[in-house]
């Protein structure tokens, strides 16, 4: 507990403590009015004193319609009326109420701050000479030298220059198993280093970094509220002068109709105003979202905002980008097929060796599948053939490495390999040597996130620049339901404006992209989700949702979390209406008293915030069956 909730825990003990001596004492000893109005002010004003400096400053500045204002009105005629022990019952319960209720947005707020741990305190700065000072991370530059001793956190986002360690980056990620870093990797800043000293060269300013940029999202996500809390937020505007004015005209009307009665009504005026008061709500709704958002930021899932968990809760289609987001986006050789008279591993290095001096994705993957590197110095007279493939002369022999159209062109004869993934055909002296297929891998979770997302009753489609074959196959790999294949950066906006067009219901389309090019969809999408590891910055800044380790799998999450959080404000809702309708009703005809009022206001309060409070304990939710 904070210092200010501790005291106001001693107010309530010590007002109790009081007010049962009071009762007491006056049920022994029955006493002349005023001195019990006397004794049952001590604890009154003890607890409830701040209410009514808050109900006074609230009539003064013109924001009459709170619950102070409820509370301080009917308490005070309750004491008007003789009913003191009702009043200062009132009074004692609503601070208990409202202490629960402080705890609860305290342990919210709480659940948030420990991401804000991931901040970190400095940098120590290489010189030129060596040495090393601690710094600012502000101060730090790109291309600098920072060294990361074990144990201490990432500061910069950057890439290894010298050393191997494991990081943690459950903080980040909400993933517990450590990675690898060794040089040449790139590292996030958050990350907390393990047991090797690293030598980092900075890749970001501070500001940029993902360290600041996931601190921004989080401190600004509640500035986006969803439909729920903005209604909310009018219905309270609007229900507390309703059940006002409702509450004078139950005082006044009937005794003016009747010719009488006046204390009877106006008790029981009072009585509506306790159970009226609108606290279950205004309390419950805001908080249900706040531990949404902590929640999903504690599984690597940062929302931007109460609204886009909303949309999110709503989502019944979710589109994908391809390389990057269901694959790695690194190719590989996946399979060799040599010519008769020809080995896998001459195939394989003829191939690398005519491809040796590209920098193409594919030429660099050909030279990783050999177990060292080739010797350059055995391949001449390189040329690349634009959209066909390179020639080359190796040891001596003139070799062709390129696509279909290449061995066509050069009048090869040669065997179709109808693989999934790109196929680089090879030839020796104007004879056929071979094929070699290189794939771009799947993510570790892509199917399984795609089976999570069609049990949540989500259509699944796929969009990619890739060939035909190639999406058709990783659609067959998954199980999607839909794709789309050959696209450009535009075709992508128009196909899932068309998909949204043609949309029967009221669910919302999702759209799950990493790169630059995904930007544009990304903003046009109801939910815009992005990778947030590897993502392009702009990816990540026109994303309202970004997935810290790219797993795929955490859009099944995000929805899972995202349809709890609104069952949860739909309970809320439904919960505190009906039981207020039902009281204010028995309230109104003189069946619930100030006791019943107590729970009707008190108690709802403490049930809903309750409900609200499992959000907070969200940490990872089992795939559906």
């Amino acid at each position: 507990m904070t210092k200010k909730q501790k005291k106001t825990l001693y107010r309530i003990l010590v007002s109790a403590v009081l007010y049962a001596a009071v009762a007491v004492a006056c049920a022994l000893a029955p006493l002349p009015w005023y001195a019990e109005l006397i004794l049952y002010l001590i604890p009154y004003f003890l607890i409830g004193h701040d209410v009514l400096r808050k109900a006074v400053l609230g009539v003064v500045h013109g924001e009459v319609f709170d619950e102070n204002f409820l509370m301080a009105v009917a308490t005070v005629g309750a004491m008007a009326l003789g009913e003191y022990g009702e009043g200062v019952a009132v009074m004692l319960f609503y601070q208990v109420g409202e202490l629960f209720q402080s705890y609860a947005v305290g342990k919210s707020r709480r659940s948030i701050a420990a991401l804000m741990d991931i901040r970190p305190d400095s940098a120590n700065l290489e010189g030129a000479d060596g040495s090393v000072t601690a710094v600012d991370p502000e101060a730090v530059p790109v291309g600098a030298v920072i060294v990361v001793r074990p144990g201490e956190k990432i500061p910069l986002d950057g890439v290894v220059l010298s050393g191997q360690s494991t990081l943690n980056t459950s903080a980040l990620t909400g993933e517990s198993r450590p990675r690898t870093a060794r040089p040449g990797d790139a590292v996030i800043s958050g990350s907390v280093n393990g047991e090797g000293l690293l030598r980092v060269t900075v890749s970001r300013v501070y500001g940029q970094s993902t360290v600041a940029r996931i601190l921004d999202l989080v401190e600004n996500s509640s500035l986006k509220k969803a439909k729920a809390e903005n209604f909310i937020t009018r219905f309270a505007r609007y229900y507390t002068p309703a059940v006002c004015f409702a509450a004078l005209a139950l005082a006044v009307l009937p005794p003016l109709a009747l010719g009488g009665g006046w204390g009877l009504w106006i008790s029981r005026a009072l009585t509506f105003l306790v159970i009226s008061c609108p606290c279950a709500l205004v309390i419950s709704i805001p908080l249900s979202f706040f531990g949404g958002i902590g929640g999903a930021s504690r599984c690597g899932i940062l929302v931007k905002g109460g609204n886009y968990l909303e949309a999110l809760a709503h989502t019944d289609t979710a589109v994908f980008d391809k390389t990057g987001t269901l694959t790695r986006g690194v190719f590989r050789v996946s399979r060799v097929r040599p010519a008769d008279g020809v080995t896998e591993a001459r195939l394989l290095e003829t191939a690398a060796l005519a491809e040796s001096y590209s920098s193409h994705p594919i030429s660099k993957s050909l030279r990783e599948a050999l177990p060292e590197a080739p010797d350059p110095r055995r391949a001449a007279d390189a040329r690349e053939i634009a959209g066909q493939g390179v020639a080359a002369t190796v040891d001596g022999h003139r070799v062709l490495a390129g696509n279909a159209r290449l061995m066509e062109a050069e009048g090869v004869a040669y065997t179709p390999d109808d693989g999934i993934g790109t196929v680089v055909y090879v030839a020796r002296d104007g004879a056929f040597w071979g094929s070699i297929l290189i794939a771009d891998e799947l993510k570790d979770h892509a199917a399984e996130a795609m089976a999570a997302l069609r049990r949540q009753g989500v259509r699944t489609v796929m969009l990619t620049g890739d060939s035909e074959a190639v999406a058709r196959g990783v659609a067959g790999q998954l199980g999607m339901d839909e794709y789309h294949a050959e696209l450009l950066p535009g075709d992508k906006v128009d196909r899932v404006e068309a998909l949204m067009a043609a949309r029967t219901g009221k669910g919302n389309l999702a759209f799950v992209g990493d790169g630059i090019n995904d930007a544009p969809v990304l903003t046009r999408a109801d939910v815009g989700i992005a990778m947030g590891a590897l993502g392009s910055d702009a990816a990540i800044e026109a994303a309202d949702v970004v997935l810290m380790d790219d797993d795929p799998a955490k859009v099944s999450l995000a929805m899972r979390i995202a349809r709890k959080c609104m069952r949860i404000v739909y309970e809320n809702i439904v919960f505190a209406l009906t039981i207020k309708g039902l009281f204010l009703l028995l309230g109104a005809v003189g069946i619930a008293n100030m006791w019943w009022a107590v729970f009707a206001d008190v108690g709802v309060m403490v049930l809903a915030v309750l409900n609200a409070t499992r959000m907070l304990a969200v940490k990872d939710l089992p795939l559906p069956r």
